[in-house]
């Protein structure tokens, strides 16, 4: 059996990682969090020059990547915390998650309100929500929709666990794949 996977994806600071953490506490189940911010917190600490940096980035998202996927070939139901600012992501997404089984949300905040927390974080570089606004969308399609600016994350989480028994055909990542012509699985 192939575990779920329910797919968070905003911008930085648009509260994906709060309401991944809600939904833990009221999907029924064993659930993981996987958070991509965990996989670059996994690495080394020292200095990585400019020049390699995109490609270390790009290697540590496609194995987080395949580490989803493979958490939920094994049966696991899994809750990612991902930011598709780079078409190619959600391209290699598309081709390694089964489509059926995924939930795609998109987390919507306003810009103000990301960088307000952006600011009260001290944790990301400043600018980095308004530089990723405008793209992490740009696919447009989802399968349910929360904006964090005035919604609670435990209702986004409420919200999200009642839609899962009602799941459509065809889910949001079948309707992408179809439209990028990735192969069925």
């Amino acid at each position: 059996m192939h575990g779920r996977i329910i797919f968070l994806n905003g911008t930085s600071s648009s509260g994906k990682s709060s309401i991944a953490r809600e939904l833990l506490r009221v999907l029924d189940g064993p659930w993981f969090h996987m958070p991509v911010d965990a996989f670059h917190r996994m690495r080394t600490s020292r200095e990585i020059d400019a020049d390699r940096l995109p490609d270390v980035l790009h290697r540590t998202w496609r194995g987080y990547h395949r580490a989803v996927a493979g958490m939920a070939a094994a049966g696991n139901d899994v809750v990612v915390d991902h930011v598709l600012s780079e078409e190619w992501r959600l391209d290699d997404c598309l081709e390694l998650f089964d489509p059926r089984q995924v939930v795609l949300v998109g987390v919507r905040c306003s810009l103000e309100e990301t960088e307000r927390r952006e600011r009260e974080r001290g944790d990301r570089p400043a600018g980095l929500a308004a530089r990723q606004y405008a793209r992490v969308h740009a696919h447009g399609v989802y399968d349910v929709e929360c904006d964090t600016t005035t919604t609670s994350p435990a209702d986004c989480a409420r919200d999200i666990a009642a839609f899962l028994p009602r799941r459509p055909s065809p889910t949001a990542f079948e309707r992408l794949r179809a439209a990028v012509g990735v192969g069925g699985r």
